[in-house]
């Protein structure tokens, strides 16, 4: 199976052609403008790192050096007030440079340097046109499953999620990784009671460690708080819906990461060193996982509704577009879809229905992400969306 993309010089391929603004903290309003005159742009929005600890800000660096080297973006600009407003884990400079070595074109464009923000709304967008003009002139080539690197999430799980939806993702995933490909899976709160079934998949001792590891890590920071999390997750919707164990919700929420050998557990935003699946320590924010799967160089994200427990159909949650990957809304519930019809992309319900096999519904929605990776836009896609990206902080702020 193939599809169509931009081949990048250090071998990643594109399924997108974008221009990524990343302004750092206060700088939001200067990208928007910029972004609002030039077409092909996207609009990173986060709350930034004033305050926290070096290991968030090292998280933070991570993601956005990850983020302008995504297979995705053309050029990156980096928007700052002044270098000597930031810590030194976020040095303008030091992460353009780490940009460049992926083969991406790069700037950083700071106030301090053009003397007014008006001056560098100018000047960051005769940069942003010079960079759009550029990247339209790449053309598109034909590229294998073998190219592709998928990100997934899974929400308001039902009965549906581990049976239908999840898995057909999972067959999917096995597919990309069994042609060379790379697939991301998280959600260190959901694999809780089912980490020993992916220990026993893992590649390595190692691996398998640092598996087992994530799980009694997440445990064990919740009792700190006094908290039980097997009691507070299933959350009351999955409840509702009729899941009655975090065990029993875990166990179909990795469903979705398929049937491969584990090959590592990544830090949120960090890139694997090989091909294959991988699992990433990352909460289940619809806002926060898209941002580390794209930083890791995933080129799209799916994500698997449940929703037996919406009463109505609702609008979907989305993630900025600066997050740089297209988001993918597919369900296995028959219910779900009829209410959500105008939300989602795929459905996989029919297996749920007895109608069609997992192989059969995973070899469709294989060729349903060719047509997306060579340029197909999904429904959330289609929209304009910017609310910030919820990266992933284990530290307190002070």
């Amino acid at each position: 199976m193939e599809f169509l993309g931009y081949r990048r010089p250090d071998g990643s391929v594109g399924i997108r052609n974008w221009v990524l603004l990343v302004p750092f903290r206060y700088e939001h309003q200067i990208a928007e403008r910029i972004a609002r005159t030039v077409r092909g742009t996207r609009v990173l929005v986060t709350t930034g790192c004033l305050g926290r600890p070096k290991r968030d800000r090292e998280t933070f660096a991570r993601v956005i050096g990850g983020l302008g080297r995504s297979p995705n973006v053309a050029g990156t600009i980096l928007i700052g007030t002044a270098p000597e407003t930031e810590y030194p884990e976020v040095d303008y400079h030091r992460l353009a440079a780490a940009i460049a070595e992926g083969g991406r074109s790069v700037e950083v464009l700071t106030v301090g340097d053009c003397g007014s923000a008006a001056a560098a709304v100018e000047r960051g967008t005769a940069l942003a046109r010079r960079m759009v003009v550029e990247a339209s002139q790449q053309r598109r080539e034909p590229c294998g499953l073998g190219d592709l690197c998928l990100g997934v999430k899974c929400g308001v799980s039902d009965v549906s999620s581990g049976v239908a939806g999840n898995p057909t993702v999972g067959r999917a995933f096995d597919a990309v990784v069994g042609a060379g490909g790379t697939a991301l899976f998280s959600e260190n709160t959901e694999i809780i009671g089912a980490e020993h079934l992916l220990a026993d998949r893992a590649a390595t001792g190692a691996v398998a460690d640092a598996i087992l590891d994530v799980a009694s890590r997440t445990e064990a920071r919740a009792r700190s708080t006094g908290e039980d999390i097997r009691a507070t997750n299933p959350i009351p919707a999955n409840i509702a819906a009729g899941i009655s164990t975090l065990a029993e919700k875990s166990i179909g929420a990795i469903a979705k990461g398929g049937t491969s050998p584990l090959k590592g557990v990544l830090r949120y935003g960090e890139r694997p060193e090989g091909r294959g699946l991988y699992f990433v320590d990352a909460w289940m924010s619809s806002y926060s996982l898209p941002a580390a799967y794209a930083a890791a160089g995933a080129q799209m994200c799916l994500y698997v509704m449940g929703g037996e427990s919406l009463p109505t159909g609702v609008a979907m949650p989305t993630v900025s577009s600066g997050v740089v990957i297209p988001m993918l809304y597919l369900t296995g519930n028959p219910r779900t879809y009829v209410k959500m019809k105008t939300e989602l992309d795929f459905n996989a319900s029919p297996v749920l229905e007895g109608t069609e096999s997992l192989d059969a519904a995973g070899e469709r929605l294989l060729g349903f992400l060719a047509e997306v990776a060579s340029g197909a836009l999904t429904r959330t896609e289609a929209l304009r969306h910017t609310d910030p990206v919820e990266i992933y902080f284990e530290g307190p702020v002070f």
